[in-house]
């Protein structure tokens, strides 16, 4: 936990760009999360606090909620003491007033309080809910119906949370390199230790124990693959097959909640081999024209576009692709080797905000494309100094999704299919790093992870 003063900080500048945006008066509300039962009420997930209400009062316990007065500036943290029973299984806690001046909060009542006070207040600003109970909790406190809540969160709240949270101060960035460098420690294990006839979840295994090792927690599920060209492949039963290759998408969580969100690619034998090469090389290239792009003022659509037209000029140079490759791009032909977007915010959130809503966190306000791919980027808008991005791009060779390609003469124009029926045993390859924007430009976050196909080459040899 940071010190107190972090916190009301960051509290006073919310209550300043709300009273910015014409919201003077009324109570902001954060609810904390609730135990989440894995398959009945006392066998629960691992316990993770609720984002928003962790930047704001950072305390990491289940059964709390506050409000922020937005005439007077005071911050109510609603919390039961534990009691005999509760201790039983927990061990002490800290009290409700301990646990209010840890973060700095000036007033301290009863959970059960919460619902007199939002009566008596003259509005209630809520950030949208995405989770059934908090949801609900919403809607008793606000007399509406629970299908009306996400419809009539706070616009003003949600735009000045983004706006705080979306640019991380010097010790956020501290935490986001220290889960930069579990997560390259996470991904070293899997391509130290990965061999031919493995399964999946045995390299799982080695992933999370590096994780864990390093004092942190898994940032989200595992995705440790032989089958690359499907995006969140989640299945862990196959085996590792050498000529074959594996892709790694993991992240570690710091105690403070902060995520890392790396990818990588590696030959399940010693070498890459044939196409697997030149695939490999261009997803590469690929990354690289994206992360030249990641500097203040750039719109992250730049850094997607960039990709997309080396991914689409490599393939063209391989005899795979052809046609003007922008005419391609706005035809959306190249989405057929790169359905998705290049990255996303990552912050306390793998995908950060992710709950405020895209239209916002990737697009203030904008609308959207249509078109298959480019509907799939997350972040479009201009980047500024102190935002984290992913810059991920891939290349995947999807058996379903070229038969639909034959099908349209408009986008097959640009395909040569028989030349692309080799590269399909590549199925896809995906390297992700995470960075920071600097004032003058961008750089990855952790420890130097040189992805190269030397180097990479070089761990299978030692594996």
């Amino acid at each position: 936990m940071f010190d107190a003063s972090t916190y009301s900080g960051r509290r006073d500048r919310l209550i300043s760009l709300l009273a910015a945006s014409g919201a003077a008066e009324g109570l902001a509300l954060f609810l904390g999360a609730e135990p989440s039962p894995m398959n009945y009420a006392d066998n629960c997930h691992r316990f993770r606090q609720d984002s928003s209400f962790l930047y704001f009062f950072g305390l990491q316990l289940p059964g709390l909620a506050a409000s922020i007065d937005l005439a007077t500036g005071k911050a109510t943290l609603y919390a039961d003491a534990p009691g005999p029973d509760e201790v039983v299984w927990t061990g002490p806690r800290p009290g409700p007033a301990e646990l209010a001046a840890q973060a700095g909060i000036e007033s301290v009542r009863p959970r059960p309080t919460l619902a007199a006070d939002a009566r008596a207040a003259k509005a209630l600003l809520w950030l949208p809910p995405y989770r059934a109970e908090g949801r609900d909790e919403l809607a008793a406190l606000a007399g509406i119906g629970a299908a009306e809540v996400a419809g009539r969160s706070s616009l003003p709240l949600v735009r000045a949370a983004l706006a705080l949270r979306e640019i991380k101060s010097p010790a956020e960035i501290r935490q986001m390199e220290e889960a930069a460098a579990a997560s390259v420690a996470m991904h070293r294990a899997a391509i130290s230790g990965a061999q031919a006839g493995m399964r999946e979840y045995e390299v799982t295994s080695l992933i999370a124990g590096a994780a864990y090792s390093a004092g942190c927690q898994l940032a989200f599920p595992i995705i440790a693959t032989t089958r690359g060209e499907t995006l969140h492949n989640l299945e862990d039963r196959n085996e590792l097959k050498a000529g074959g290759l594996f892709l790694v998408d993991a992240g570690a969580e710091t105690a403070e909640g902060y995520a890392g969100d790396l990818s990588s690619t590696f030959p399940i034998g010693r070498r890459f081999e044939g196409r697997q090469r030149d695939i490999y090389e261009l997803s590469l290239a690929a990354q690289r024209a994206a992360a030249a792009c990641v500097r203040p003022g750039v719109p992250f659509r730049d850094a997607h576009l960039a990709a997309c037209r080396t991914i689409f000029d490599g393939l063209k140079a391989l005899g795979v692709a052809r046609g003007d490759t922008e005419e391609a791009i706005a035809a959306g032909a190249h989405a057929l080797f790169f359905p998705c977007g290049t990255g996303h915010q990552i912050g306390l959130d793998v995908h950060d905000m992710e709950s405020y809503g895209e239209v916002w966190v990737g697009y203030e306000g904008q609308p959207k494309s249509s078109q298959f791919g480019l509907k799939s980027l997350r972040m479009a808008k201009p980047l500024k100094s102190g935002m984290v991005v992913t810059v991920e791009p891939g290349i995947y060779f999807i058996p379903a999704l070229v038969e639909r390609w034959k099908a349209d003469p408009r986008l097959a124009s640009f395909v040569d299919f028989a030349a692309l029926e080799p590269f399909m045993a590549v199925r896809g390859i995906r390297n992700e790093e995470d960075w920071l924007v600097t004032e003058t430009g961008g750089r990855a976050l952790g420890p130097a992870f040189d992805k190269s196909l030397a180097a990479i080459e070089k761990l299978r040899a030692d594996a």
